[in-house]
């Protein structure tokens, strides 16, 4: 039995016990369904090497190779991870498009008596999904952006705001980046593609009738690009701006960006890349306020030379945008509450 998926929130109302990847290692890791666990067939040597027979010798030859291994690398996973599924396990199995590899697992799969299905299509239809929620419809919702300088605590203002209830898209967590020079995030950056996965379920799990707020980012979070409808909205959209005096913010951010500033070496080697940028001397500066480890120092400076400059001829461009400033003169941790608050309650003046 083979299903057919209409939309991307559909596959959550199934119920499937597990969604299991059968597609190689290196096909997994650059995308895969919300959930899915790799157990593939074929991993990626030997998928290659059934592929050159395919089209140097035989497709016979192919198939015959491809079955036997098919046969050993599912014997591996019934005797490993599946060991531990009871009678009534039923699991979605899928592969690139429906074919070969997950015809011949759930085959086997069902043998033993599972209730399997079959995603119709494979990953090549849900990927179609998530190109048409991204490329070919308007965001669902009325969307609010939330701004300020770099240092504003707006990262961590969204997720007050989501603990209220508020419908939010946080791209920097989605990105696994905190959308700067200095943004990086353990474990680095999904796949274009995966993050457009992620991306696409946030917006198609939108309700229209609420609006959603959108931290304000450039058209890149890290190295992902943002699809070109959604960037769209959020340069139309009305936009709630958190304005904190700098010294307010470089303290924020010594605190949220302590990871870094615990990493010495990393640290000095993203000071690094902004050379072509500044002055020798700037640089040199830069450097030694880090090795004096005043990192308040450190964020008030690339601020004030670095990031506000920028940071307001990007702002420029949206004067004319409505939505209102909320001021915030410290953003100390038990302050943000209440500036959630006070966001929370423009957001509602200027929601379309």
């Amino acid at each position: 039995m083979a299903l057919v998926l209409s939309s991307l929130t559909e596959l959550a109302r199934h119920g499937f016990d597990a969604v299991i990847d059968v597609r190689s290692p290196s096909e997994y890791a650059e995308d895969h369904l919300p959930g899915a666990v790799n157990l593939p067939v074929l991993n990626d040597a030997e998928r290659a090497r059934v592929g050159t027979i395919y089209k140097q010798q035989s497709p016979f030859l192919a198939r015959k190779l491809g079955a036997a291994l098919v046969a050993r690398n599912a014997a591996a996973h019934l005797e490993g991870p599946l060991s531990i599924m009871g009678g009534g396990w039923r699991p979605l199995v899928y592969c690139w498009r429906g074919g070969q590899r997950s015809g011949s697992f759930a085959t086997i799969l069902t043998q033993v008596g599972w209730r399997v299905e079959l995603l119709h299509g494979g990953y090549k239809s849900w990927r179609r999904l998530v190109v048409e929620e991204l490329q070919d419809r308007d965001v669902r919702a009325p969307v609010v952006m939330l701004d300020g300088n770099t240092g504003s605590a707006k990262t961590e203002i969204l997720g007050l705001l989501a603990q209220r209830g508020t419908q939010v898209i946080d791209l920097e967590a989605l990105a696994n980046h905190r959308g700067s020079l200095f943004g990086h995030r353990a474990g680095g950056q999904p796949t274009q593609k995966a993050f457009e996965g992620r991306l696409a379920m946030a917006l198609a799990s939108l309700d229209p009738g609420r609006p959603v707020v959108v931290e304000a980012e450039s058209s890149k979070v890290g190295n992902l690009v943002l699809p070109k409808r959604l960037w769209a909205a959020m340069g139309a959209a009305p936009r709630i701006r958190i304005a904190a005096p700098v010294e307010a913010r470089a303290a924020y951010l010594a605190r949220a960006y302590a990871d870094l500033t615990e990493d010495r070496e990393r640290l000095d080697e993203t000071i690094a890349l902004l050379r072509p940028l500044h002055a020798a001397e700037v640089i040199e500066a830069w450097g030694a306020l880090a090795a004096a480890g005043d990192f308040a120092g450190l964020a008030e400076d690339l601020m004030r030379r670095h990031y506000d400059p920028r940071y307001n001829r990007h702002r420029d461009r949206f004067d004319a945008a409505p939505g209102e400033v909320v001021e915030a003169p410290s953003l100390l941790p038990e302050a943000l509450d209440g500036l959630a608050d006070k966001v929370l309650a423009a957001v509602g003046r200027h929601a379309g």
